[in-house]
């Protein structure tokens, strides 16, 4: 870690971890005796506890959203460009809590976690969860903080969609939903994808059906080529071109001849899948994929969106990016369609930017002017 950090950065943080002890029964039907949230916090709560905002991360992030945390951390949390003093999350008016969700495996209970009725990991026998499952474990976690009603909910990609579900599921403990890069459910090309990274793992000689703590063994095969996979999908056609081209490691130019490394490309995707396998697991990986493609607000109301979101309360900010095929422009606009259908208020913002789906996690200029402007009229509304 940097001997000075940045001055908009909120510095050294610590996790922070709550255990539940009340059964918790699942969507899928099966129950947890309890379980733990691990957590991070920034800024400081006032008084009253209305300036309060929930952080819900993406499919491979966890609770350390901002901030460096620990002495010798190169980089800072997975949203460093939003959360921080003078940021749209400025954390000199807001206080953000971000959980790992339940079924991480960054400090929350999930598949790496003791199964009390084995004395093992959960492993596979790890029960599949929901967006909806985990917005009540979060309005649990906001009980044991004293909070009453979150300021807002905000999230990109999956964390949008947990900020969507928060809208329907308890509008009376929502002041604002803030849905970035997200979508109202998966599309069948987005599943498809979602199945080929689950396949890549399932296959893997060392998965062992899910049990591979107890051989001792990690599917690392397998989750690097689904982590490969999804940074494809992640980055747009310009960002990869821009960035690599058709570059190859040997500045001599000439072809090798083999299937090894040789274009800038394939190095980089080497890489971030092979470092991916250090800290993530496989089944963790497996159920968060499934959460995403199990996502669908509107299959209860027969596939009217507007009826989804008719209870809402909630004024909604919705930004999607130019270059995002994961999540396009236009599923940001089925959210913004069906909430004006009913005269509910929301803002919407598209921004151009080359970065593909990962452009939420950038500190895009235009993307962090009209997220502070909305931000800043949350901050008032609270007092903060």
């Amino acid at each position: 870690m940097a001997a000075t950090l940045p001055a908009d950065s909120v510095g050294r943080v610590s996790p922070q971890s709550v255990r539940f002890d009340e059964p918790l029964l699942l969507e899928c039907g099966r129950e947890l005796p309890g379980y733990t949230l691990a957590y991070e916090t920034y800024g400081v709560l006032n008084a009253d506890a209305t300036n309060a905002i929930l952080v819900c991360h993406a499919l491979s992030g966890n609770h350390h959203a901002a901030g460096y945390d620990s002495e010798d951390a190169r980089k800072p949390g997975w949203w460093e460009a939003c959360i921080g003093p003078g940021k749209p999350l400025d954390t000199n008016r807001f206080f953000v809590v971000c959980s790992n969700n339940l079924g991480g495996c960054h400090g929350s209970t999930g598949p790496t976690s003791e199964d009390p009725a084995t004395g093992q990991a959960y492993g596979a026998d790890f029960p599949l969860v929901t967006v909806g499952d985990w917005v009540r474990t979060q309005a649990r976690l906001a009980d044991h903080l004293g909070i009453e009603r979150w300021a807002a909910v905000a999230g990109g990609s999956l964390g949008g969609m947990q900020a969507l579900q928060w809208a329907i599921d308890l509008p009376e403990r929502i002041g604002h939903a803030i849905v970035i890069a997200a979508a109202p459910r998966l599309s069948a090309q987005n599943i498809a994808f979602n199945e080929v990274a689950r396949q890549a793992i399932r296959s893997d000689p060392d998965f062992h059906e899910g049990r591979y703590a107890l051989t001792g063994d990690r599917p690392r095969t397998g989750l690097m080529l689904a982590r490969m996979l999804g940074h494809i999908t992640y980055l747009s056609e310009a960002a990869m071109g821009e960035k690599f081209g058709r570059e190859r490691r040997d500045e001599r130019g000439a072809f090798g001849f083999h299937y090894g490394v040789e274009f800038e490309v394939e190095s980089y995707l080497r890489h971030q899948g092979e470092s991916f396998v250090d800290r993530f697991d496989a089944n963790t990986y497996l159920l968060m994929t499934k959460a995403l493609d199990y996502f669908d607000p509107a299959a209860a109301t027969g596939g009217d969106l507007s009826k989804a979101l008719a209870q809402t309360t909630a004024p909604f900010f919705v930004a999607s990016f130019t270059s995002d095929w994961r999540f396009p422009p236009a599923a940001s606009h089925e959210i913004v369609r069906a909430l004006l259908d009913i005269n509910k208020r929301v803002s919407y913002a598209e921004i151009e930017a080359d970065h593909g789906h990962d452009a939420f996690l950038m500190p895009v200029p235009r993307y962090q002017e009209v997220f502070s402007a909305y931000m800043n009229r949350v901050a008032e509304e609270v007092g903060a």
